[in-house]
């Protein structure tokens, strides 16, 4: 492996001092061949050196991508090329670009990503109190079978949480300042602005585009909209008690869910009016929309991810084993979770698993984050694995007690109810 490792050190150098005197420009007429490259897998920042025919001494006539994502060419010549992989780039071929011709590599290059979890906010004990970071207190757990589990994001990077045993909605500052958006300790049900609101027992929450919050109180079976500024309106009297909701990227539409052994979930086109769209579900939990306009929802009973097409609302089996409950990462016929909850979707329609919607979120084969690949359904360990503690690190070394929600911007920053730790978490992936 050293000798190895010598050997590319060495042809990139070479390549980097060749390039200077070098000025031998593609052929267009001669086909362009990628034979191989070095190393295999990294990180971001790794250099990789390209094999292969007919490229071109001139880095600008050279792109090369993997997964898409545009490498760093820093040096060229006819038989090789240098590039550095990009964060966050991701799994794939190593595809060359030069003058309209595209020739791909015959084998993958395994992006090996880093995820860093902290302490966003929160110290561990339940408790009611604003301030910066460790400061303040958060009471996601200070009645055993509080669920909870409504996080959300807005354009500015603001994190809100339903604060469930406080009965209030908390906002978070990219800085980690928590302040009370909506509602105060104190429960109740009544509009208001800020501190006036009151909340019974407020579960799930979404964002639309205009920064509206739409929260689920199954403890009043309503759904109230709450505006950046704090006024807090009923939008809809549920039909059936919503626990956790959702917007449409599309048509921003609110959807909610039921969480029960006949659940079901149902579309809010606008103040006041709903329909069914899927019915007789076993304890249907998280619920997120791609970007296409397909349905996700986690199933905390079947212990699965359901797929529901766009406007027919047809259900297909997505990842996991139905009724197979367990902490096994794999293709996606293979995959186990364990009452999963709290799901979030990226720009690239992966999907986020919080695994742990157990009553007391302790007993549990799932304590961490799971990624499941938007096109293949294979899954993965995001941050966490199946041991439940508190720790901050890397990956799969992270420990989690009961991850009730997730959410995930579209730059690889992450956050995470953690309830029994009664912190917001934060993951970076890059």
């Amino acid at each position: 492996m050293l000798k190895a490792f010598t050997r590319y050190m060495l042809a990139a150098a070479m390549l980097l001092t060749a390039c200077k005197k070098d000025e031998a420009k593609h052929e267009p007429g001669v086909p362009m061949t990628v034979s191989g490259f070095i190393p295999a897998s990294g990180g971001h920042g790794t250099s990789i050196l390209i094999n292969g025919s007919n490229f071109s001494s001139d880095t600008a006539d050279v792109e090369v991508t993997i997964n898409g994502k545009k490498l760093r060419v820093i040096g060229s010549s006819l038989s090789q090329i240098i590039a550095v992989v990009p964060k966050r780039c991701g799994s794939g071929k190593v595809t060359v670009k030069i003058a309209g011709k595209e020739i791909a590599s015959g084998g993958d290059f395994t992006y090996n990503f880093t995820r860093t979890v902290t302490t966003f906010a929160g110290n561990g004990t339940a408790g009611y109190s604003n301030g910066r970071g460790e400061d303040a207190m958060f009471n996601f757990n200070g009645v055993d079978w509080y669920r909870g589990g409504g996080i959300a994001l807005d354009k500015s990077g603001n994190v809100y949480v339903t604060d469930v045993g406080n009965y209030c909605i908390r906002k978070i500052d990219p800085t980690g300042l928590v302040t009370t958006l909506a509602g105060t300790n104190s429960q109740g049900d009544a509009d208001g602005t800020g501190a006036q609101a009151r909340f019974n027992l407020l579960y799930g929450l979404a964002i639309d585009k205009d920064g509206n919050l739409f929260t689920a109180d199954p403890g009043s079976w309503k759904i109230k909209k709450v505006t950046p500024l704090g006024v807090v309106t009923t939008y809809l009297s549920a039909a059936t008690a919503p626990w956790l909701v959702t917007v449409n990227k599309q048509t921003n539409e609110l959807f909610y869910v039921t969480c029960d052994w006949n659940g079901g979930i149902y579309r809010v086109p606008s103040e006041g009016v709903q329909s069914t769209i899927a019915s007789d579900l076993y304890y249907p939990a998280g619920i997120g929309f791609d970007s296409k306009g397909n349905l996700f929802f986690a199933s905390n009973g079947n212990h699965v991810i359901y797929k529901l097409e766009k406007d027919t609302w047809a259900r297909t089996l997505f990842a996991g084993m139905e009724g197979a409950a367990g902490y096994v990462n794999g293709p996606a016929t293979q995959a186990k979770f364990s009452s999963p909850y709290g799901i979030s979707i990226d720009g690239e329609d992966n999907i986020y698993v919080a695994g742990n919607g157990t009553w007391n979120g302790i007993d549990n084969a799932d304590q961490g984050i799971r990624f499941v690949d938007g096109k293949t359904g294979a899954v993965s360990a995001y941050a966490g694995s199946n041991i439940y503690g508190y720790m901050n690190a890397l990956n799969e070394n992270a420990q989690f007690r009961g991850p009730l929600a997730v959410v995930t911007d579209d730059n690889g920053v992450s956050y995470v109810i953690d309830k029994n730790n009664n912190r917001i978490r934060k993951i970076v992936s890059e």
